[in-house]
Protein backbone atom coordinates (compact mmCIF):
# COMPACT_ATOMS: atom_id res chain seq x y z
CA UNK A 1 0.00 0.00 0.00
CA UNK A 2 1.27 3.49 -0.92
CA UNK A 3 0.02 6.74 0.64
CA UNK A 4 -0.41 9.90 -1.46
CA UNK A 5 -2.81 12.82 -1.89
CA UNK A 6 -6.52 12.18 -2.52
CA UNK A 7 -7.01 14.28 -5.67
CA UNK A 8 -10.40 13.00 -6.83
CA UNK A 9 -12.93 11.11 -4.71
CA UNK A 10 -14.08 7.57 -5.38
CA UNK A 11 -12.80 4.02 -5.60
CA UNK A 12 -11.56 2.00 -8.56
CA UNK A 13 -10.12 -1.45 -9.18
CA UNK A 14 -8.31 -2.14 -12.42
CA UNK A 15 -5.31 -3.30 -14.38
CA UNK A 16 -2.19 -1.13 -14.51
CA UNK A 17 -1.23 0.65 -17.70
CA UNK A 18 2.08 2.46 -17.21
CA UNK A 19 2.12 5.62 -19.28
CA UNK A 20 5.65 6.61 -20.16
CA UNK A 21 6.43 9.37 -22.57
CA UNK A 22 9.00 8.72 -25.28
CA UNK A 23 12.24 10.36 -24.26
CA UNK A 24 13.31 13.13 -26.60
CA UNK A 25 17.02 13.87 -26.64
CA UNK A 26 17.59 17.62 -26.74
CA UNK A 27 21.16 18.50 -27.66
CA UNK A 28 23.09 21.76 -27.34
CA UNK A 29 23.94 21.90 -31.04
CA UNK A 30 24.24 25.45 -32.36
CA UNK A 31 22.61 26.50 -35.64
CA UNK A 32 23.93 28.87 -38.27
CA UNK A 33 20.66 29.47 -40.14
CA UNK A 34 18.59 31.05 -37.37
CA UNK A 35 15.82 32.13 -39.79
CA UNK A 36 15.26 28.51 -40.81
CA UNK A 37 15.17 27.48 -37.12
CA UNK A 38 12.55 30.14 -36.36
CA UNK A 39 10.48 28.84 -39.31
CA UNK A 40 10.66 25.33 -37.79
CA UNK A 41 9.51 26.80 -34.49
CA UNK A 42 6.54 28.51 -36.15
CA UNK A 43 5.52 25.27 -37.92
CA UNK A 44 5.60 23.43 -34.59
CA UNK A 45 3.51 26.20 -32.98
CA UNK A 46 0.92 25.99 -35.78
CA UNK A 47 0.73 22.20 -35.36
CA UNK A 48 0.28 22.69 -31.59
CA UNK A 49 -2.66 24.99 -32.32
CA UNK A 50 -4.35 22.38 -34.53
CA UNK A 51 -3.82 19.65 -31.91
CA UNK A 52 -5.12 21.81 -29.06
CA UNK A 53 -8.21 22.81 -31.04
CA UNK A 54 -9.05 19.11 -31.52
CA UNK A 55 -8.46 18.36 -27.82
CA UNK A 56 -10.58 21.37 -26.84
CA UNK A 57 -13.50 20.19 -28.98
CA UNK A 58 -13.23 16.67 -27.54
CA UNK A 59 -13.16 18.11 -24.01
CA UNK A 60 -16.26 20.23 -24.66
CA UNK A 61 -18.05 17.12 -25.96
CA UNK A 62 -16.98 14.79 -23.14
CA UNK A 63 -16.60 17.08 -20.13
CA UNK A 64 -17.90 20.59 -20.74
CA UNK A 65 -16.94 24.08 -21.86
CA UNK A 66 -15.57 25.19 -18.48
CA UNK A 67 -12.97 22.41 -18.43
CA UNK A 68 -12.02 23.09 -22.05
CA UNK A 69 -10.91 26.58 -21.00
CA UNK A 70 -7.51 25.23 -19.98
CA UNK A 71 -6.74 24.59 -23.65
CA UNK A 72 -7.74 28.14 -24.50
CA UNK A 73 -5.12 29.14 -21.91
CA UNK A 74 -2.59 26.90 -23.65
CA UNK A 75 -3.35 28.57 -26.98
CA UNK A 76 -2.88 31.97 -25.31
CA UNK A 77 0.59 30.83 -24.25
CA UNK A 78 1.30 29.98 -27.89
CA UNK A 79 0.20 33.51 -28.83
CA UNK A 80 2.10 35.16 -25.97
CA UNK A 81 4.73 37.43 -27.56
CA UNK A 82 6.78 37.30 -24.34
CA UNK A 83 7.02 33.50 -24.41
CA UNK A 84 7.54 33.01 -28.14
CA UNK A 85 9.54 36.21 -28.37
CA UNK A 86 11.92 34.92 -25.70
CA UNK A 87 12.32 31.62 -27.59
CA UNK A 88 13.03 33.44 -30.86
CA UNK A 89 15.51 35.76 -29.11
CA UNK A 90 17.31 32.73 -27.69
CA UNK A 91 17.61 31.29 -31.21
CA UNK A 92 18.73 34.58 -32.80
CA UNK A 93 21.16 35.80 -30.16
CA UNK A 94 22.71 32.50 -29.07
CA UNK A 95 22.20 30.40 -32.23
CA UNK A 96 20.39 27.85 -30.03
CA UNK A 97 18.44 25.13 -31.85
CA UNK A 98 14.64 25.44 -31.55
CA UNK A 99 14.12 22.47 -29.21
CA UNK A 100 16.79 23.66 -26.81
CA UNK A 101 15.48 27.25 -26.98
CA UNK A 102 11.96 26.10 -26.00
CA UNK A 103 13.45 24.06 -23.15
CA UNK A 104 15.57 26.98 -21.86
CA UNK A 105 12.73 29.55 -21.88
CA UNK A 106 10.07 27.18 -20.51
CA UNK A 107 12.34 26.11 -17.63
CA UNK A 108 12.79 29.75 -16.62
CA UNK A 109 9.01 30.33 -16.62
CA UNK A 110 8.30 27.08 -14.79
CA UNK A 111 10.78 27.99 -12.04
CA UNK A 112 9.13 31.39 -11.69
CA UNK A 113 5.62 29.93 -11.34
CA UNK A 114 6.70 27.15 -8.98
CA UNK A 115 8.19 29.73 -6.61
CA UNK A 116 4.80 31.43 -6.16
CA UNK A 117 3.08 30.84 -2.82
CA UNK A 118 -0.35 30.26 -4.26
CA UNK A 119 -1.40 26.69 -4.98
CA UNK A 120 -3.51 27.58 -8.01
CA UNK A 121 -0.87 29.81 -9.59
CA UNK A 122 1.96 27.43 -8.77
CA UNK A 123 0.15 24.66 -10.61
CA UNK A 124 0.04 26.90 -13.70
CA UNK A 125 3.63 25.82 -14.18
CA UNK A 126 1.99 22.63 -15.48
CA UNK A 127 0.45 24.64 -18.34
CA UNK A 128 3.87 25.88 -19.43
CA UNK A 129 5.32 22.38 -19.05
CA UNK A 130 2.49 20.86 -21.09
CA UNK A 131 2.68 23.31 -23.98
CA UNK A 132 6.51 23.30 -24.15
CA UNK A 133 6.52 19.50 -24.17
CA UNK A 134 4.05 19.53 -27.05
CA UNK A 135 6.17 22.05 -28.97
CA UNK A 136 9.35 19.99 -28.46
CA UNK A 137 7.57 16.77 -29.50
CA UNK A 138 6.33 18.45 -32.68
CA UNK A 139 9.82 19.79 -33.42
CA UNK A 140 11.18 16.25 -32.97
CA UNK A 141 8.45 14.76 -35.15
CA UNK A 142 7.02 12.65 -32.32
CA UNK A 143 3.33 11.94 -31.79
CA UNK A 144 1.97 12.56 -28.32
CA UNK A 145 -1.18 11.25 -26.70
CA UNK A 146 -2.59 8.68 -24.32
CA UNK A 147 -4.38 5.74 -25.99
CA UNK A 148 -5.98 3.08 -23.78
CA UNK A 149 -7.18 -0.18 -25.33
CA UNK A 150 -8.41 -2.29 -22.37
CA UNK A 151 -11.44 -1.86 -20.11
CA UNK A 152 -10.99 -1.35 -16.34
CA UNK A 153 -7.62 0.37 -16.76
CA UNK A 154 -5.76 2.27 -14.06
CA UNK A 155 -3.28 4.76 -15.52
CA UNK A 156 0.03 4.92 -13.65
CA UNK A 157 2.33 7.80 -14.62
CA UNK A 158 4.98 10.13 -13.30
CA UNK A 159 2.50 12.92 -14.00
CA UNK A 160 -0.46 13.59 -16.28
CA UNK A 161 -0.83 16.83 -18.19
CA UNK A 162 -4.20 18.52 -18.75
CA UNK A 163 -4.05 17.26 -22.35
CA UNK A 164 -3.52 13.67 -21.16
CA UNK A 165 -6.38 13.84 -18.66
CA UNK A 166 -8.81 15.50 -21.07
CA UNK A 167 -8.35 12.66 -23.54
CA UNK A 168 -8.98 9.85 -21.04
CA UNK A 169 -11.70 7.47 -22.23
CA UNK A 170 -14.01 7.20 -19.22
CA UNK A 171 -15.50 3.93 -20.51
CA UNK A 172 -12.04 2.30 -20.20
CA UNK A 173 -10.07 4.35 -17.63
CA UNK A 174 -11.38 3.82 -14.10
CA UNK A 175 -8.75 5.80 -12.20
CA UNK A 176 -5.20 7.12 -12.20
CA UNK A 177 -2.25 7.41 -9.84
CA UNK A 178 0.89 9.54 -10.26
CA UNK A 179 4.28 10.14 -8.68
CA UNK A 180 3.78 13.91 -8.41
CA UNK A 181 0.92 16.44 -8.36
CA UNK A 182 -1.49 18.10 -5.97
CA UNK A 183 -5.19 18.75 -5.49
CA UNK A 184 -5.03 22.03 -7.41
CA UNK A 185 -3.27 20.65 -10.50
CA UNK A 186 -5.31 20.76 -13.71
CA UNK A 187 -5.21 16.97 -14.00
CA UNK A 188 -6.72 16.66 -10.50
CA UNK A 189 -9.39 19.27 -11.28
CA UNK A 190 -10.20 17.49 -14.54
CA UNK A 191 -10.36 14.11 -12.76
CA UNK A 192 -12.87 15.51 -10.26
CA UNK A 193 -15.00 16.85 -13.10
CA UNK A 194 -14.81 13.54 -14.97
CA UNK A 195 -15.48 11.81 -11.62
CA UNK A 196 -12.47 9.54 -12.10
CA UNK A 197 -10.86 8.50 -8.78
CA UNK A 198 -7.27 9.74 -8.55
CA UNK A 199 -4.40 9.65 -6.08
CA UNK A 200 -1.37 11.85 -6.79
CA UNK A 201 1.93 12.64 -5.10
CA UNK A 202 2.76 8.97 -4.48
CA UNK A 203 6.48 9.63 -4.89
CA UNK A 204 7.72 6.65 -6.85
CA UNK A 205 4.66 4.55 -7.64
CA UNK A 206 5.91 3.97 -11.21
CA UNK A 207 8.78 1.88 -9.81
CA UNK A 208 6.46 -0.23 -7.64
CA UNK A 209 4.12 -1.50 -10.32
CA UNK A 210 4.33 -3.07 -13.76
CA UNK A 211 1.89 -3.36 -16.65
CA UNK A 212 -0.87 -5.86 -15.85
CA UNK A 213 -0.70 -5.54 -12.06
CA UNK A 214 -4.03 -5.08 -10.29
CA UNK A 215 -4.34 -1.82 -8.34
CA UNK A 216 -7.02 -0.38 -6.07
CA UNK A 217 -7.28 3.43 -6.19
CA UNK A 218 -8.76 4.82 -2.98
CA UNK A 219 -9.52 8.48 -3.75
CA UNK A 220 -11.05 8.96 -0.29
CA UNK A 221 -8.06 7.99 1.85
CA UNK A 222 -5.47 8.86 -0.81
CA UNK A 223 -3.94 5.38 -1.05
CA UNK A 224 -3.05 2.87 -3.76
CA UNK A 225 -3.11 -0.87 -2.99
CA UNK A 226 -0.99 -2.98 -5.35
CA UNK A 227 -2.06 -6.56 -6.17
CA UNK A 228 -4.61 -6.81 -3.31
CA UNK A 229 -5.74 -10.16 -1.92
CA UNK A 230 -9.27 -11.42 -2.60
CA UNK A 231 -10.61 -10.24 0.75
CA UNK A 232 -9.38 -6.66 0.12
CA UNK A 233 -10.82 -6.72 -3.41
CA UNK A 234 -14.17 -7.86 -2.05
CA UNK A 235 -14.12 -5.07 0.56
CA UNK A 236 -13.50 -2.43 -2.13
CA UNK A 237 -16.16 -3.83 -4.45
CA UNK A 238 -18.60 -3.24 -1.58
CA UNK A 239 -17.15 0.25 -1.01
CA UNK A 240 -17.66 1.11 -4.70
CA UNK A 241 -21.32 0.04 -4.55
CA UNK A 242 -21.90 2.02 -1.34
CA UNK A 243 -20.13 5.09 -2.73
CA UNK A 244 -22.20 5.11 -5.93
CA UNK A 245 -25.39 4.78 -3.88
CA UNK A 246 -24.33 7.67 -1.62
CA UNK A 247 -23.57 9.85 -4.65
CA UNK A 248 -27.11 9.36 -5.93
CA UNK A 249 -28.53 10.15 -2.50
CA UNK A 250 -26.46 13.35 -2.27
CA UNK A 251 -28.18 14.69 -5.40
CA UNK A 252 -31.38 14.88 -3.36
CA UNK A 253 -29.73 17.66 -1.33
CA UNK A 254 -29.30 20.02 -4.30
CA UNK A 255 -32.38 22.06 -3.38
CA UNK A 256 -32.19 21.46 0.37
CA UNK A 257 -31.53 24.43 2.68
CA UNK A 258 -29.66 24.01 5.96
CA UNK A 259 -31.64 25.24 8.95
CA UNK A 260 -30.58 24.32 12.49
CA UNK A 261 -32.96 23.08 15.19
CA UNK A 262 -32.84 26.61 16.62
CA UNK A 263 -33.95 28.03 13.27
CA UNK A 264 -30.55 29.40 12.23
CA UNK A 265 -29.99 29.35 8.47
CA UNK A 266 -26.57 28.25 7.22
CA UNK A 267 -25.40 28.95 3.68
CA UNK A 268 -23.25 26.46 1.76
CA UNK A 269 -21.71 28.42 -1.09
CA UNK A 270 -19.12 27.95 -3.79
CA UNK A 271 -15.73 29.49 -4.58
CA UNK A 272 -15.09 30.53 -8.18
CA UNK A 273 -12.16 31.91 -10.16
CA UNK A 274 -13.91 32.92 -13.36
CA UNK A 275 -17.51 33.70 -14.36
CA UNK A 276 -18.08 30.36 -16.10
CA UNK A 277 -17.41 28.48 -12.83
CA UNK A 278 -20.79 29.65 -11.54
CA UNK A 279 -22.55 26.88 -13.52
CA UNK A 280 -20.96 24.15 -11.41
CA UNK A 281 -21.91 25.91 -8.17
CA UNK A 282 -25.54 26.06 -9.32
CA UNK A 283 -25.48 22.42 -10.49
CA UNK A 284 -24.29 21.35 -7.02
CA UNK A 285 -26.95 23.30 -5.14
CA UNK A 286 -24.81 26.19 -3.92
CA UNK A 287 -26.63 28.78 -1.81
CA UNK A 288 -24.49 31.54 -3.29
CA UNK A 289 -20.94 32.50 -4.22
CA UNK A 290 -18.79 32.88 -1.11
CA UNK A 291 -15.63 33.88 -2.97
CA UNK A 292 -15.09 35.20 -6.48
CA UNK A 293 -11.30 35.47 -6.87
CA UNK A 294 -11.17 38.44 -9.24
CA UNK A 295 -7.38 38.26 -9.76
CA UNK A 296 -7.97 35.64 -12.46
CA UNK A 297 -9.60 38.35 -14.58
CA UNK A 298 -6.26 40.17 -14.52
CA UNK A 299 -4.01 37.25 -15.43
CA UNK A 300 -2.81 35.76 -18.74
CA UNK A 301 -3.07 39.09 -20.51
CA UNK A 302 -0.90 42.06 -21.46
CA UNK A 303 -2.94 44.80 -19.75
CA UNK A 304 -5.45 45.15 -16.92
CA UNK A 305 -9.10 44.35 -17.69
CA UNK A 306 -11.17 47.42 -18.51
CA UNK A 307 -14.09 48.63 -16.44
CA UNK A 308 -16.47 47.32 -19.09
CA UNK A 309 -14.87 43.86 -19.15
CA UNK A 310 -15.09 43.59 -15.37
CA UNK A 311 -18.63 44.97 -15.30
CA UNK A 312 -19.77 42.26 -17.73
CA UNK A 313 -18.07 39.51 -15.68
CA UNK A 314 -19.60 40.62 -12.37
CA UNK A 315 -23.01 41.23 -13.95
CA UNK A 316 -23.02 37.73 -15.46
CA UNK A 317 -22.35 36.04 -12.10
CA UNK A 318 -24.91 38.15 -10.25
CA UNK A 319 -27.59 37.45 -12.84
CA UNK A 320 -26.84 33.73 -12.93
CA UNK A 321 -27.19 33.48 -9.14
CA UNK A 322 -30.72 34.96 -9.35
CA UNK A 323 -30.79 36.94 -6.12
CA UNK A 324 -28.50 34.65 -4.10
CA UNK A 325 -25.61 36.43 -2.43
CA UNK A 326 -22.38 36.80 -4.42
CA UNK A 327 -19.25 37.72 -2.43
CA UNK A 328 -16.61 39.27 -4.69
CA UNK A 329 -13.09 39.79 -3.39
CA UNK A 330 -11.27 42.84 -4.69
CA UNK A 331 -7.95 42.37 -6.44
CA UNK A 332 -5.65 40.13 -4.37
CA UNK A 333 -2.36 40.42 -6.21
CA UNK A 334 1.19 41.43 -5.46
CA UNK A 335 4.27 40.04 -3.79
CA UNK A 336 3.92 36.36 -4.62
CA UNK A 337 1.39 36.86 -7.45
CA UNK A 338 2.65 39.21 -10.14
CA UNK A 339 1.24 40.72 -13.32
CA UNK A 340 3.44 41.46 -16.35
CA UNK A 341 1.97 44.96 -16.73
CA UNK A 342 2.27 45.90 -13.05
CA UNK A 343 5.92 46.21 -12.00
CA UNK A 344 6.36 45.52 -8.29
CA UNK A 345 9.39 45.88 -6.02
CA UNK A 346 11.42 42.79 -5.13
CA UNK A 347 10.87 41.92 -1.46
CA UNK A 348 12.64 39.67 1.01
CA UNK A 349 9.28 38.38 2.28
CA UNK A 350 6.57 39.07 -0.30
CA UNK A 351 3.90 37.13 1.62
CA UNK A 352 4.00 39.83 4.30
CA UNK A 353 4.63 42.66 1.90
CA UNK A 354 3.13 44.88 -0.77
CA UNK A 355 0.02 42.99 -1.84
CA UNK A 356 -3.78 42.86 -1.90
CA UNK A 357 -5.44 45.90 -0.26
CA UNK A 358 -2.04 47.46 0.47
CA UNK A 359 -1.29 47.54 -3.25
CA UNK A 360 -4.80 48.67 -4.23
CA UNK A 361 -4.80 51.64 -1.86
CA UNK A 362 -1.60 52.87 -3.48
CA UNK A 363 -2.52 51.89 -7.07
CA UNK A 364 -5.69 53.95 -6.70
CA UNK A 365 -6.64 54.23 -10.39
CA UNK A 366 -6.36 50.46 -10.89
CA UNK A 367 -8.53 49.97 -7.78
CA UNK A 368 -11.14 52.52 -8.90
CA UNK A 369 -11.67 50.73 -12.23
CA UNK A 370 -12.62 47.59 -10.32
CA UNK A 371 -14.78 49.40 -7.76
CA UNK A 372 -16.71 51.27 -10.45
CA UNK A 373 -17.37 47.98 -12.28
CA UNK A 374 -18.57 46.37 -9.03
CA UNK A 375 -20.85 49.30 -8.20
CA UNK A 376 -22.39 49.30 -11.68
CA UNK A 377 -22.95 45.53 -11.59
CA UNK A 378 -24.57 45.68 -8.14
CA UNK A 379 -28.00 46.53 -9.58
CA UNK A 380 -28.16 43.05 -11.18
CA UNK A 381 -28.15 40.95 -8.00
CA UNK A 382 -27.25 40.64 -4.33
CA UNK A 383 -23.65 41.82 -4.09
CA UNK A 384 -21.23 41.66 -1.19
CA UNK A 385 -17.70 43.03 -1.64
CA UNK A 386 -14.78 42.10 0.59
CA UNK A 387 -11.32 43.59 0.90
CA UNK A 388 -8.41 41.14 1.39
CA UNK A 389 -5.41 41.36 3.72
CA UNK A 390 -7.01 43.87 6.10
CA UNK A 391 -4.99 44.29 9.30
CA UNK A 392 -6.93 47.15 10.91
CA UNK A 393 -9.83 49.56 10.58
CA UNK A 394 -7.70 52.27 8.91
CA UNK A 395 -7.30 50.23 5.72
CA UNK A 396 -11.03 49.44 5.59
CA UNK A 397 -11.91 53.13 6.01
CA UNK A 398 -9.43 54.14 3.29
CA UNK A 399 -10.96 51.59 0.91
CA UNK A 400 -14.50 52.79 1.73
CA UNK A 401 -13.43 56.40 1.08
CA UNK A 402 -12.38 55.40 -2.45
CA UNK A 403 -15.72 53.60 -2.86
CA UNK A 404 -17.53 56.84 -1.96
CA UNK A 405 -15.41 58.69 -4.51
CA UNK A 406 -16.46 56.19 -7.19
CA UNK A 407 -20.11 56.54 -6.21
CA UNK A 408 -19.95 60.31 -6.69
CA UNK A 409 -18.38 59.87 -10.13
CA UNK A 410 -21.11 57.43 -11.20
CA UNK A 411 -23.83 59.78 -9.97
CA UNK A 412 -22.39 62.63 -12.06
CA UNK A 413 -22.27 60.28 -15.08
CA UNK A 414 -25.86 59.15 -14.47
CA UNK A 415 -24.88 55.50 -13.89
CA UNK A 416 -26.87 53.48 -11.35
CA UNK A 417 -25.59 51.43 -8.42
CA UNK A 418 -27.28 49.65 -5.52
CA UNK A 419 -27.32 51.01 -1.98
CA UNK A 420 -27.77 47.47 -0.62
CA UNK A 421 -24.18 46.28 -1.20
CA UNK A 422 -22.59 44.64 1.84
CA UNK A 423 -18.98 45.71 2.51
CA UNK A 424 -16.79 43.28 4.42
CA UNK A 425 -13.25 42.13 5.00
CA UNK A 426 -11.27 38.90 4.86
CA UNK A 427 -9.95 37.77 8.21
CA UNK A 428 -6.61 36.24 7.26
CA UNK A 429 -4.18 38.23 9.41
CA UNK A 430 -4.16 37.18 13.09
CA UNK A 431 -4.30 40.85 14.15
CA UNK A 432 -7.69 41.19 12.43
CA UNK A 433 -9.01 38.11 14.24
CA UNK A 434 -7.84 39.47 17.60
CA UNK A 435 -9.54 42.81 16.82
CA UNK A 436 -12.69 41.20 15.38
CA UNK A 437 -15.07 42.70 17.92
CA UNK A 438 -13.87 46.25 17.17
CA UNK A 439 -13.81 45.68 13.40
CA UNK A 440 -17.33 44.24 13.47
CA UNK A 441 -18.69 47.65 14.49
CA UNK A 442 -17.63 49.06 11.10
CA UNK A 443 -18.09 46.25 8.55
CA UNK A 444 -21.13 44.34 7.27
CA UNK A 445 -19.52 40.89 7.39
CA UNK A 446 -16.34 38.86 7.79
CA UNK A 447 -15.04 36.05 5.56
CA UNK A 448 -12.30 33.96 7.15
CA UNK A 449 -9.48 33.11 4.75
CA UNK A 450 -8.03 30.12 6.59
CA UNK A 451 -5.30 29.32 4.05
CA UNK A 452 -3.31 32.41 5.07
CA UNK A 453 -4.66 32.68 8.63
CA UNK A 454 -3.25 29.24 9.47
CA UNK A 455 0.18 29.84 7.99
CA UNK A 456 0.49 33.29 9.55
CA UNK A 457 -0.63 32.03 12.96
CA UNK A 458 1.69 29.01 12.99
CA UNK A 459 4.56 30.62 11.04
CA UNK A 460 4.44 27.58 8.77
CA UNK A 461 4.54 28.04 4.99
CA UNK A 462 1.78 25.78 3.70
CA UNK A 463 3.77 25.16 0.51
CA UNK A 464 6.94 24.02 2.27
CA UNK A 465 7.37 20.25 2.46
CA UNK A 466 9.84 20.66 5.32
CA UNK A 467 7.31 22.35 7.65
CA UNK A 468 4.04 20.99 6.21
CA UNK A 469 3.60 18.89 9.38
CA UNK A 470 3.10 22.16 11.30
CA UNK A 471 0.32 23.40 9.01
CA UNK A 472 -2.67 22.22 11.04
CA UNK A 473 -6.16 23.74 10.57
CA UNK A 474 -7.29 22.20 13.86
CA UNK A 475 -4.45 23.69 15.92
CA UNK A 476 -5.93 25.15 19.15
CA UNK A 477 -4.50 28.61 18.36
CA UNK A 478 -6.14 28.64 14.92
CA UNK A 479 -9.46 27.46 16.34
CA UNK A 480 -9.30 30.11 19.06
CA UNK A 481 -8.84 32.88 16.45
CA UNK A 482 -11.74 31.53 14.37
CA UNK A 483 -14.05 31.42 17.39
CA UNK A 484 -12.93 34.91 18.42
CA UNK A 485 -13.81 36.17 14.94
CA UNK A 486 -17.26 34.58 14.93
CA UNK A 487 -18.09 35.71 18.47
CA UNK A 488 -16.89 39.25 17.76
CA UNK A 489 -19.06 39.53 14.66
CA UNK A 490 -22.15 38.04 16.26
CA UNK A 491 -21.88 40.43 19.19
CA UNK A 492 -22.66 43.23 16.71
CA UNK A 493 -25.16 41.29 14.61
CA UNK A 494 -22.82 40.67 11.66
CA UNK A 495 -22.54 37.40 9.72
CA UNK A 496 -19.36 35.38 9.21
CA UNK A 497 -18.36 33.19 6.28
CA UNK A 498 -15.30 31.08 5.60
CA UNK A 499 -13.79 30.76 2.13
CA UNK A 500 -10.54 28.92 2.86
CA UNK A 501 -9.99 25.19 2.26
CA UNK A 502 -11.01 24.50 5.86
CA UNK A 503 -14.65 25.35 5.05
CA UNK A 504 -14.94 22.19 2.95
CA UNK A 505 -12.89 20.00 5.31
CA UNK A 506 -15.17 17.21 6.48
CA UNK A 507 -13.21 16.92 9.74
CA UNK A 508 -13.52 20.65 10.50
CA UNK A 509 -17.16 21.28 9.52
CA UNK A 510 -18.73 20.01 12.82
CA UNK A 511 -16.43 22.27 14.89
CA UNK A 512 -17.14 25.30 12.68
CA UNK A 513 -20.87 24.58 12.95
CA UNK A 514 -20.57 24.43 16.73
CA UNK A 515 -18.76 27.81 16.71
CA UNK A 516 -21.71 29.35 14.85
CA UNK A 517 -20.21 29.91 11.37
CA UNK A 518 -22.95 31.35 9.14
CA UNK A 519 -21.59 30.54 5.69
CA UNK A 520 -19.31 27.77 4.42
CA UNK A 521 -17.81 28.41 0.99
CA UNK A 522 -15.84 25.78 -0.93
CA UNK A 523 -15.17 24.18 -4.31
CA UNK A 524 -18.42 23.25 -6.04
CA UNK A 525 -17.75 19.50 -5.86
CA UNK A 526 -17.65 19.63 -2.02
CA UNK A 527 -21.00 21.41 -1.54
CA UNK A 528 -23.31 18.39 -1.35
CA UNK A 529 -21.00 16.46 1.01
CA UNK A 530 -20.83 19.52 3.28
CA UNK A 531 -24.63 19.83 3.26
CA UNK A 532 -24.93 16.20 4.33
CA UNK A 533 -22.57 16.73 7.28
CA UNK A 534 -24.36 19.92 8.35
CA UNK A 535 -27.77 18.24 8.21
CA UNK A 536 -26.52 15.65 10.70
CA UNK A 537 -25.32 18.21 13.27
Amino acid sequence: MKKGIAASKGYAIGKVFIYEEKEIIINDEKVTDTSNEINKLQEAVNLCREQLEKIKLKTIENVGEDEAAVFEAHMLILDDPEFLGAVETEIKNNHTNAMKAVEVVSKQLIMMFEAIDDAYLRERAADIRDISKRMIANLAGHTIGLEVEEDNTIIVAHDLTPSDTAQLDRSKVKGFITNIGGRTSHSAIMARTLEIPAVVGLGDITTYVKDGDIVIVDGIEGIAIINPDEQTKKLYIEKIATYEEEKEQLKRLIDVSIVTKEGREIEVSGNIGKPEDVAQVIANGGDGIGLFRTEFLYMDRESAPTEEEQFEAYKYVLEEMKGKRVVIRTLDIGGDKTLPYLPLPKEMNPFLGYRAIRLCLEQKELFKVQLRALLRASVYGRLAVMFPMISGIEEFNQAKAIVEECKRELEIEGLAYSNAIEWGIMIEIPAAAVMAEELAKEVDFFSIGTNDLIQYTLAADRMSEKVSYLYNPMHPAVLKLIKMTIDGAHKHGKWVGMCGEMAGDEMAIPTLFEYGLDEFSMSATSILSAKKILLNQ
